[in-house]
């Protein structure tokens, strides 16, 4: 992630470099350019893998209810979020997004994977907190600015759903709270 954001510091630092105050003006009722579809799309299967695929992980890696419930929420709905995406790219013509994670997101499926076992649950927060924020920031920028109609329409019914997952993810617990597995308290029983 921090690879990330120092390279999207550095393209950013360069475009500024670039400009000149012609560059700068915008009269106050212009419009921001529109984002493209496959633009939108592709972050968007991005997004939608990194949730599913994360909330494998923590259904293979936490105990604790709270984060296995939340996990299989984050499934079921970017399932169906990247489903209806497919849906609409087919049903309007446009080719569908490469089946791959962004740079980002598989590093930030790595920190996950490579989380201490006591630790998972915290790094699944901090994850998931960050993954919804630039998710919701994606689908409402598409909503208000994206070149095709069915997509701002699929953006703007993806927001709510993801305001929810942002909510839910920012209550998850640091810790793991799981009771003790019935083999546990059967070899602690034979012990004394």
């Amino acid at each position: 992630m921090k690879a990330f954001l120092l390279a999207a510091s550095a393209a950013l630092l360069m475009t500024a470099c670039n400009t000149t105050a012609e560059d700068d003006y915008m009269p106050a009722d212009a419009a921001p350019p529109a984002m493209a579809a496959t633009t939108y799309m592709q972050a968007a299967a991005s997004s939608d893998m990194f949730e599913i695929q994360s909330g494998q992980l923590a259904l293979q890696r936490s105990c604790d209810p709270a984060v296995r419930s939340f996990a299989q929420m984050i499934i079921n709905d970017h399932t169906r979020m990247s489903n209806m995406m497919m849906d609409t790219a087919r049903d309007n013509g446009v080719p569908p997004p490469p089946v791959q994670m962004l740079p980002h997101h598989m590093t930030m499926l790595q920190t996950l994977d490579r989380a201490p076992q006591g630790s998972f649950e915290a790094a699944f927060r901090n994850e998931q907190v960050m993954a919804h924020q630039e998710a919701l920031n994606l689908h409402r920028t598409y909503a208000d600015a994206g070149d095709l109609p069915p997509f701002r329409a699929l953006a703007s019914q993806a927001v709510p759903a993801i305001q929810a997952h942002l909510g839910h993810a920012q209550s998850l617990p640091t810790s793991a709270a799981c009771a003790a597995a019935p083999t546990e308290q059967l070899r602690r029983g034979e012990r004394g």
